[in-house]
């Protein structure tokens, strides 16, 4: 029998707490998506942070860990409130989490919705807008699919 060309490939949601039902949605996007496209469920693994702020230092620390995965999808919700805190920390977790990818050579992907209103951020989770969750973990999927064109 032919091997399943995902079979061993290893995969970290780390997944912030913060609007839990949406980030929900975004966990179940991201891990349909990758159980479709083959990996086994004992190499997907889910790891709950509290905030989007956490998101890049939980992925350095998974990243560098003696088991680490072949990818890791980061997924979380910031949704404006009166002040532009959301945007500040969007960019921290934008940046934290491409220097993870960039220092470890993983691909370390962006789900994390960057919303105004609670509506758009159900829109991104599920809704009509798509499921950045699953985005996120398809983008996975292309990188280690370029990796293994390049033998990387």
């Amino acid at each position: 029998m032919p091997r399943q060309p995902w079979a061993e490939t290893r995969v970290v949601i780390v997944a912030a707490r913060f609007h839990a039902a949406l980030t929900q949605a975004l966990v179940r996007g991201a891990r349909r998506t990758l159980r479709r496209a083959g990996i086994l469920p004992q190499h997907l693994d889910i790891i709950w942070v509290p905030g989007a702020f956490e998101l890049p230092v939980v992925a350095s620390h998974v990243a560098h860990s003696h088991r680490a995965p072949d990818a890791i999808v980061a997924v979380g919700v910031l949704i404006r409130g009166e002040t532009v805190q959301h945007e500040v920390i969007a960019h921290a977790v934008a940046q934290g989490l491409g220097a993870v990818s960039v220092a470890t050579g993983l691909p370390v992907t962006f789900g994390v919705i960057v919303a105004d209103t609670l509506e758009q951020a159900k829109a991104r989770a599920g809704g009509r807008v798509g499921n950045r969750g699953a985005e996120a973990a398809m983008a996975a999927l292309a990188v280690l699919n370029v990796f293994k064109k390049c033998n990387v």
